[in-house]
């Protein structure tokens, strides 16, 4: 058990959470004492080794999305969230990865990535502040981005109900 918990490792970093998921996937009557008492027991081996640790995933995890992929806050706390780390540990990591960044820079970056560029009409406007949404940026951020780009208000006002 131990040599396949350092296999999945090696492939790729992964959570407490995850790894857990995956050896019980492994072992026999995962839900009896023996099986519960293995996978603790790797667990513990490959976090005093140093092999897995859920705030250096964290931290790593927080950067590389914000830096590739451009996301924002809320996204990445989310997806840390579906990864089963403690919600302590994703608060410290993401406040570190965004410590003076400004959301809406971050914003404009992921729009530049995204190749999306000043809508023309309402249809096009709601689909880049849906976008926005789903990358994890607030409601403040895209509004102001939004402004700048002189959308009429009409269409703020229907966006703002939308969300909400």
């Amino acid at each position: 058990m131990y040599e396949y918990a350092v296999g999945a490792l090696a492939r790729r970093m992964r959570t407490v959470a995850e790894l857990k998921r995956l050896m019980r996937a492994r072992v026999e009557e995962a839900g009896s004492v023996y099986g519960q008492t293995l996978v603790e027991l790797v667990i513990r081996r490959l976090k005093d080794q140093g092999y897995l640790n859920d705030s250096q995933y964290a931290a790593s995890f927080s950067s590389l999305r914000r830096d590739n992929q451009k996301f924002g806050r809320m996204r990445i706390v989310t997806d840390l969230k579906t990864k089963g780390v403690h919600g302590d540990v994703i608060q410290k990591a993401v406040d570190a990865a965004f410590d003076g960044v400004s959301e809406e820079k971050q914003a404009r970056e992921y729009l530049r990535k995204k190749r999306l560029e000043k809508p023309k009409d309402q249809k096009q406007t709601a689909r880049i502040f849906r976008q926005l949404a789903r990358a994890g940026f607030g409601t403040k951020t895209i509004f102001t981005i939004l402004k700048k780009w002189d959308v009429d208000d009409e269409t703020l006002s229907a966006l703002e109900g939308e969300r909400k």
